[in-house]
């Protein structure tokens, strides 16, 4: 079992009071120095364009990689546009490809960055540029490693962008679970989308989980699951809607991870989202995805 990191992912220079905690990355990582080995830790390499395209419309590419997306484009994106915002994308994608790569020969593996599932084919938004999942899935499948792709996204938000994509993948089954009442306003239609009502709490969402992994893993037989482990339904989330314990947040994810190796399924994980203005607490909700790796691999 590996671990993900890159210095850039948190090395964005933001507008103040900008609502993304851009922190968060490297903050988490000096966390979990406390009890994961540095050994366990690969940087990443970064993502070319050809990885990019399997999901992508070359256009967004090319003007999002050379800083020519209209304003727009970099509005509806979330972030202003930058070198540094160029190279941490890449370096995102470079690891879900790598990570993914790595827990099909070896059964886990996990990303400090990640979940960008908001990214369309051909444009960004919500502070997702490029697909992660998305492209390591279609590399999987494209490289012949692997038949069925699951992305099993438990992001508070729909994962609309990934779903989108998805549509010209057939290998590929989306399966979101999200709250109806947020962010997409307009939602696309994943393979298996489990609208759950604002203000969710633990006992009703981790049946959600459990009835949704339980159906998707049965009729689909996946050769690799790719989580989108969101931070954001903790009822603390500033942006989540949501009200599951700190508690719930580790009892899914202990529950996604202990039942991909039960049923020996590799499992890819990456952080999704997570908002709230106290970082250091945020961090918490965050580190409950690698409480549940330690104690499981």
């Amino acid at each position: 079992m590996m671990y993900y990191y890159h210095p850039s992912y948190s090395a964005l220079d933001l507008p103040e009071r900008h609502r993304f905690p851009i922190q968060k990355y490297q903050l988490l990582k000096e966390q979990l120095n406390h009890f994961i080995d540095d050994d366990f830790f690969i940087t990443p390499k970064q993502a070319n364009k050809e990885h990019l395209a399997l999901c992508h419309d070359q256009h967004y590419i090319d003007a999002f990689l050379a800083g020519t997306l209209a304003p727009k484009a970099i509005k509806k994106m979330g972030f202003p546009w930058s070198e540094s915002l160029v190279e941490r994308s890449l370096y995102s994608v470079g690891a879900a490809i790598q990570g993914a790569e790595y827990a099909l020969k070896h059964g886990a593996a996990f990303n400090l960055s990640g979940g960008y599932h908001h990214a369309f084919s051909d444009h960004g938004s919500g502070f997702c540029i490029f697909n992660d999942l998305a492209i390591a899935a279609a590399h999987l499948i494209q490289t012949e490693q692997a038949d069925t792709v699951l992305i099993f996204d438990c992001d508070v938000h729909q994962g609309d962008g990934t779903a989108e994509i998805i549509n010209q993948h057939e290998q590929i089954i989306s399966c979101s679970i999200h709250c109806e009442q947020n962010f997409p306003r307009i939602k696309q239609c994943s393979n298996y989308d489990f609208s759950l009502e604002h203000g969710t709490k633990d006992s009703d969402y981790l049946k959600a989980v459990q009835q949704a992994f339980e159906l998707t893993t049965r009729l689909h037989q996946p050769d690799i699951i790719l989580y989108n482990a969101g931070a954001d339904i903790f009822s603390d989330d500033e942006l989540g809607h949501f009200s599951v314990s700190l508690s719930g947040v580790y009892q899914r994810d202990h529950f996604v991870l202990s039942q991909a190796k039960a049923y020996n399924i590799p499992i890819f994980a990456a952080l999704g989202g997570g908002y709230q203005r106290n970082t250091e607490r945020l961090v918490n909700v965050h580190k409950q995805l690698f409480k549940a790796a330690v104690d499981l691999f």
